[in-house]
């Protein structure tokens, strides 16, 4: 009998967990044993295992075979584990040696002919087998530049098992060693100067891009709703070191990074149809859950065009992400955690008849109400700003030069740098993610400059949340005027962003 080790990684959420993998060779007729919580997928690596292994010109054990993954009460889900599995046998029946895979990881799916196939989640994976102890990785070639961003481990690229094989046994130069990361290619953003008129809604989305607020566009169809929305991300600075790793966690377990440049380092952009389920919109699938729409827009903007159509089970399932900045999500294998701290954008018609103008609407009274009332209270007092979208009067612009994205940009970042040196200390990034009892306690304001928020607390016509909110707005008003400390003004001005009816 031989006992032979090797290690693979599993996924929970955007974190990983090393897994060990045991194989046994030992007496009894010839077959393949797979325990430790195997889904279906996983299962049939049996299958896939001894295919490849005899299509790479090896001979595959002809005893019994018993594949232990631990710890064996985490459920392991997809294909990842093929290579380990494989690597394990192979070692387990002496056909090449021990030592190399004590420190090293494997990762990738099996083709039956041998090849190596990419699968999601190496960069999370990897690195959690570093933070583990392993010091070397081997993974599927276009997978190569995704793992080459996790710093302190060495990573070396397969096309096949027999290339994996022939390094185990001696061969250095048989896998491949990966190139310089390089960032993804930033997305081509449009320009703000493209949006004609507006200055409303234009003010509305720097204040937004200033402090990381949630935004609402009322308006009719073509006045520049989805335009704002697209130019946002163009006004919002690049991620940090950590915040472009995290992002890009989250991409590579959903399956969304380019094998050339994986690194994402500006606020992804998210559009779902209004027709997207909640499962894609939040997160969801069978095992453990996958990252949904929320998520990928982790520190980025999550558009929602036709909002009002996208119907009320959906738009509030955002509520808890837009409070708490992450999605849990139960299912049968587990809870799993994802990171969704993003900026939302909401954009709607007023009516289902949605004509150019007001005074032509051709809806009864109670029909707009009850479109509009789709978004509900609650998910409304979550959104900072509300604009109503003016229609347009003129398609001649030649006297109207509207600032451009950069233009806006440099004040966007200004007040942003304002904001994170003052919270520093606090490891809060933009006044959105202030908590209220921060605003209330460390930083109060004077009695006489929240006024008029006491007054609209006092006739009911904001809540404790709405209140915080146009604490936080005030303080991005603050920011972007130059001024040390919110003033009745700023705190007037942003109380007016809320106050603007939608109905």
């Amino acid at each position: 009998m031989a006992l032979a080790r090797a290690w693979s990684v599993a996924l929970s959420g955007v974190s990983g967990i090393p897994v060990e993998i045991e194989a046994d060779i030992g007496r009894g007729l010839s077959s393949v044993q797979l325990v430790g919580l195997p889904d279906t997928s996983l299962n049939e690596a049996k299958t896939r295992l001894c295919a490849a292994v005899r299509n790479s010109g090896e001979e595959w054990p002809s005893q019994r075979v018993t594949l232990n993954l631990s710890p064996a009460t985490l459920p392991k889900n997809g294909s990842g584990y093929d290579l380990a599995l494989a690597v394990a046998v192979l070692a387990g029946a002496q056909a090449v040696p021990q030592a190399p895979l004590e420190f090293t990881v494997l990762v990738g799916e099996l083709a039956l002919d041998g090849r190596v196939r990419p699968v999601r989640g190496v960069l999370p994976g990897l690195l959690a087998a570093r933070n583990a102890g392993l010091r070397r990785a081997v993974v599927p070639e276009s997978a190569m530049a995704e793992a080459a961003l996790v710093e302190d481990m060495e990573v070396l690229g397969a096309r096949c098992l027999h290339e994996v094989l022939a390094w185990l046994r001696g061969e250095p130069d048989s896998l491949l060693t990966p190139g310089d990361a390089v960032p993804a290619e930033p997305p081509s953003i449009p320009d703000l100067a493209d949006v004609v008129g507006q200055p409303e809604a234009r003010w509305a989305l720097e204040v937004a891009a200033a402090g990381g607020h949630h935004l609402l566009l009322i308006g009719p169809p073509g006045t520049g709703k989805t335009m704002l929305a697209q130019r946002l991300t163009g006004l919002l600075p690049p991620l940090t070191p950590d915040e472009a790793l995290q992002v890009t966690a989250i991409h590579s377990v959903a399956g969304m990074l380019t094998s050339d440049a994986p690194l994402i380092t500006t606020p992804p952009f998210v559009a779902p149809h209004h027709a997207t389920s909640v499962a894609a919109l939040v997160g969801g699938g069978g095992g453990l859950a996958r990252p949904g729409a929320v998520s990928c827009a982790h520190r980025g903007v999550l558009v929602i065009d036709e909002a009002c159509e996208m119907g009320p089970k959906r738009l509030e399932a955002l509520r808890t992400a837009l409070e708490e900045g992450e999605v849990r999500l139960a299912r049968r294998d587990g809870v799993v955690r994802y990171p969704a701290r993003f900026q939302l954008v909401l954009a709607t018609n007023p009516c289902p008849c949605a004509p150019a103008r007001d005074t032509n609407c051709i809806c009864l009274p109670n029909a707009r109400r009850r479109y509009l009332s789709r978004l509900s209270g609650p998910l409304l007092d979550r959104v900072d700003l509300r604009v109503r979208m003016r229609p347009l009067t003129a398609m001649s612009t030649a006297d109207i030069q509207p600032e451009s994205t950069e233009v806006v940009r440099k004040r966007v970042h200004q007040a942003r740098a304002i904001a994170a040196e003052r919270w520093s200390e606090h490891g809060w990034l933009c006044n959105a993610e202030v908590p209220g009892p921060a605003l209330r306690r460390q930083f109060a304001l004077p009695r006489k400059v929240t006024a008029l928020l006491d007054r609209s607390l006092n006739t009911g016509t904001l809540t404790g949340r709405g209140a915080d909110r146009c604490l936080r707005v005030a303080w991005t008003l603050a920011d972007l005027a130059g001024a040390e400390r919110p003033d009745a003004d700023h705190v007037a001005a942003a109380l007016e962003f809320r106050e603007r009816r939608v109905t």
